[in-house]
């Protein structure tokens, strides 16, 4: 289904991903973890187009991705929705015009101007939101919601595109645990019973054993590691985030970057 190959990333002299290179035959739930500055981000951005890749090819159900400019950018851009740590949703806006504009993409300039939706289209935002436990919230702007209600409406938002691939970059990491909870839940049901790829880059290992069929570990823009929640052990893990005998799982990118800063680990 997806395929990359040599996947590059420079800013200027810096590389923040080096030829990162995987292959996904079969809808997978798969988290990336990896250190802060690891090139997470930045993996997840060319996988959506947001930003081009300096070398190497991406190719999805035969079409490489990577070459695609135009129309056919969006298009795919709509295929494979992103959610963001942030949610970047309109904060004065009501919930359900906020997961409308997941539908942006296929409708006309003037439709958008004058903020016209479809009663179907306005249904099936409901259906979405009472899918995901908040349709009670649909008139609400959505900055009178919680945060991990806000992060649920840009799931619903990124639902409406119909997506076949869903990339969450860090989507509960402003967030307490029991929404965190809530929110990679949701996200784990969404790929078992709409078989939708779903990435995400997480911030915790015992997130990604709970939740993912597949862990891709990065260190300095490169993927050092790929394979199964039981094969992510300590060892591994250390290794991953570069930590020496006293790391501890615990610890999130940004509690190890401070480690760093106390000379018990190399800086970020």
């Amino acid at each position: 289904m997806l395929e990359i190959k040599s996947l590059t990333k420079r800013f200027g002299d810096k590389t923040a991903v080096d030829a990162a290179t995987f292959t996904v035959t079969e809808p997978q739930m798969i988290g990336i973890i990896g250190r802060s500055g690891a090139g997470k981000s930045t993996l997840l951005r060319m996988l959506n187009r947001l930003n081009d890749a300096s070398d190497g090819q991406m190719l999805y159900e035969g079409t490489e991705v990577t070459r695609l400019t135009g129309t056919a950018r969006r298009a795919w851009q709509a295929r494979c929705a992103m959610i963001f740590q942030q949610f970047n949703l309109v904060p004065r806006m009501d919930v359900v015009s906020n997961v409308l504009h997941g539908t942006l993409n296929r409708r006309s300039t003037f439709a958008t101007m004058f903020n016209l939706y479809p009663q179907g289209d306005i249904h099936k935002a409901i259906e979405i939101l009472d899918r995901l436990g908040i349709a009670e919230q649909a008139s609400k702007r959505a900055e009178d919601l919680s945060g991990g209600q806000q992060q649920r409406v840009a799931i619903a938002r990124a639902l409406m595109q119909d997506p076949a691939i869903i990339l969450a970059d860090e989507p509960i990491a402003s967030l307490d645990p029991m929404n965190a909870q809530i929110v990679m839940d949701a996200l784990r049901r969404i790929h078992e019973e709409d078989g939708r790829m779903v990435i995400a880059n997480l911030h915790t290992l015992d997130t990604a054993r709970r939740y993912c069929d597949r862990v891709i570990g990065m260190r300095d823009g490169r993927i050092v590691f790929d394979g199964t929640p039981a094969q992510l052990t300590t060892g591994v893990a250390r290794d991953i985030y570069g930590a020496g005998a006293d790391f501890s799982e615990a610890a999130t990118s940004t509690a190890i970057e401070t480690l760093g800063k106390q000379g018990d680990l190399a800086p970020a």
